[in-house]
């Protein structure tokens, strides 16, 4: 895995934390769909399912998580979780949800964290 591997990896494992804390449950991770992408987390909040992206940068003079995704990766999320309902059941009672995970990582200290329920 390179360094930038491992940077999303481990914004992956910070952001299943916080969501586990905040009362999700993660049922998912890093769900494929053949080229078509991938889902980085798939929890449950209630009867809902929530798509989750996370996005994961260093400290610095770049750009907000959140501002990196783009009307065309929300698009591509909402079609894979079609197809993860698709595969699983269909949609849950309470819907589908998609949802930001941002975490920026400072020099020194805890990961921030910045979770945006309802993005698409």
């Amino acid at each position: 895995m390179n360094a930038r591997g491992a940077l999303g990896r481990y914004g992956e494992d910070v952001a299943v934390r916080a969501l586990e804390a905040a009362g999700l449950r993660v049922i998912g991770r890093n769900w494929r769909h053949g080229r078509s992408g991938e889902i980085d987390i798939l929890a449950a909040e209630g009867d809902a399912l929530v798509v989750c992206e996370v996005k994961t940068r260093r400290a610095g003079p770049f750009q907000h998580p959140r501002e990196a995704v783009s009307a065309a990766k929300l698009t591509r999320l909402r079609s894979l979780a079609e197809r993860w309902t698709a595969e699983h059941g269909g949609a849950p009672p309470g819907g589908v949800r998609i949802d930001l995970v941002g975490v920026v990582l400072p020099d020194r200290g805890a990961p921030e964290v910045d979770h945006v329920r309802g993005v698409a």
